[in-house]
């Protein structure tokens, strides 16, 4: 598994990284931070190619197709990026901190979530609210699959259909205290927890307990096993069926394979917090964020990197082979 690692010469990131995103068919990469800055990056290219700074960290962001990103704000706002023409514009605002966006592809919506307990839904060309839901607790993760937005809430995942954004449909209790919210394949969500586990269940009530499971993100180092660090990212791979991968505050990167329930593959600890993943269209490339996280006291604050890993399908396989648990 090759990888190397990005290069920021003439303006490096200067703070946190708080999101990671490959677009949807290139290799260019959405990078957000907080040090104010949205970056997008050529990987291709080895450049940045956009680069917009504000007045507030950036605590997440998001493409709408290839030459549109969105990104939310410390400072309640909600931006819009043009990344051809360069412009940017705030189109909303949170009543608190703007934690999450997503943008839908199929209904053309973007969603975004805050402190203030609101999530919000937006229409993409006239960027005006459409619809208000209200939870019962700050909104810190959410994730779109398909017309279906899935909101953490506390330990349970809240399930909207975007075409009736009005109502939660469904809602799921998880068993752990929810630190990501994730797409589980095309059948339900992946819940990764502040207390190191990751939660798989479907979206469908009626398939209780198909390929549900729980279980504790230990690295193979044993000495780790009384040290659950958070799960801070979860993402499965757009080319190896039932692969998925978790990113942890410890700085572990690990592969499993959802049906065998195993370990496929640890990566070498990473020098910082996994702070966020992202697979490539193609699942060739892995993108990996080592930065702190601002979760800890003890968190080391040297400068954030970015890797891109080649992923290997035949080393990863040939691995699957021996893995456990």
């Amino acid at each position: 598994m090759n990888a190397h690692c990005l290069k920021f010469e003439e303006k490096p990131i200067q703070d946190a990284i708080s999101r990671i995103r490959f677009a949807p068919a290139s290799n260019s990469l959405l990078i957000s931070s907080w040090d104010t800055s949205l970056r997008l990056y050529d990987v291709d290219g080895s450049k940045v190619t956009y680069e917009a700074s504000g007045e507030a960290e950036l605590l997440d962001c998001c493409f709408q197709g290839e030459t549109v990103a969105f990104s939310t704000g410390s400072d309640c706002s909600i931006t819009r990026y043009d990344l051809d023409s360069g412009i940017s514009k705030i189109i909303g605002n949170h009543d608190d901190l703007a934690t999450c966006v997503e943008y839908c592809d199929a209904t053309g919506q973007v969603i975004t979530g805050g402190w203030d307990k609101k999530i919000k839904c937006w229409d993409s060309r006239s960027m005006k609210a459409l619809s208000v839901n209200t939870v019962n607790v700050a909104v810190e993760s959410m994730s779109v699959s398909g017309f279906i937005a899935m909101v953490a809430v506390g330990s349970s995942v809240n399930f909207y259909d975007l075409r009736k954004f009005n109502d939660s449909y469904y809602s799921k209790r998880m068993d752990i205290q929810i630190k990501c919210v994730r797409p589980y394949l095309d059948q339900g969500v992946a819940a990764g927890s502040v207390e190191g586990r990751v939660s798989l269940k479907c979206f469908n009530p009626s398939n209780q307990n198909k390929d549900e499971f729980a279980f504790r993100c230990l690295p193979m180092a044993t000495e780790k096993k009384h040290n659950m660090a958070a799960v801070n990212d979860i993402i499965f791979s757009p080319s190896t069926y039932g692969d998925f991968i978790t990113g942890d505050n410890d700085g572990y990167v690990t592969i499993w394979n959802a049906q065998s329930r195993k370990r496929v593959f640890e990566m070498p600890k990473f020098e910082n917090s996994i702070a966020s993943l992202s697979f490539n269209s193609g699942g060739q490339l892995l993108a990996v964020a080592s930065s702190y996280t601002y979760q800890e006291a003890n968190e080391l604050e040297i400068p954030p990197r970015i890797y891109i890993h080649e992923m290997n399908d035949q080393h990863i396989s040939s691995t699957l082979a021996g893995g456990s648990r």
